[in-house]
């Protein structure tokens, strides 16, 4: 019997959801856009690696390919088309006179990353934590009994809101354009 208070296995789950803590901390906490989004994409492959090791595979993959890669896909492209990349270029113009190579911008995203990458390599190469990790697979057919049957409305509410936080992003970020084209339009009649 194991002695110790946590098993290896439960030390990786503590170590990926502080990870994800930190980051998500760091994503609202960030006045760049841009290092709130690198931020972002680290707390989510971090939740990614806590669904590895509690069994599900298919949720951990899914979180990487749906989150971390389609829609941090389209948060570059708000950041390109709304111009929020400005904030960061406003104010580097005031610090003009500082080095420009910041080693404590990068210790921080650096440490995490590290910290995050030795999490699943241990994971990947204990023998102990896999044969554990084997024996209560969740499967997609069974994700998929669940996401359509007992929990159908809460899926379809998620997509709702979902749907209501992307038209009000587009309308409070292309809100004064459109407003100013209209009364325009209007002016010209």
């Amino acid at each position: 019997m194991n002695t110790s208070i946590f098993s290896s296995l439960e030390l990786m789950f503590y170590l990926a959801g502080l990870l994800a803590i930190v980051a998500s901390v760091k994503v609202v906490t960030r006045q760049n856009t841009v290092h709130a989004l690198l931020y972002l994409v680290m707390s989510l492959l971090a939740v990614a690696v806590c669904f590895y090791l509690m069994g599900a595979p298919f949720a951990a993959g899914l979180e990487v390919i749906v989150y971390a890669g389609a829609i941090l896909v389209l948060f570059v492209f708000a950041i390109m088309m709304f111009g929020l990349a400005e904030d960061g270029t406003s104010q580097a113009e005031k610090h003009q006179n500082k080095v420009t190579f910041n080693i404590g911008v990068w210790l921080g995203p650096s440490f995490l990353a590290v910290l995050l990458l030795s999490i699943l390599i241990f994971t990947i190469n204990n023998t102990e934590i896999q044969q554990k990790l084997t024996s209560h697979i969740i499967n997609a057919k069974q994700v998929g009994i669940l996401l359509y049957g007992p929990y159908l409305l809460a899926v379809e509410i998620a997509s709702f809101l979902l749907l209501a936080g992307l038209i009000a992003a587009y309308h409070f970020a292309k809100g004064e354009d459109i407003r100013s084209h209209s009364s325009q339009q209007g002016d010209a009649e």
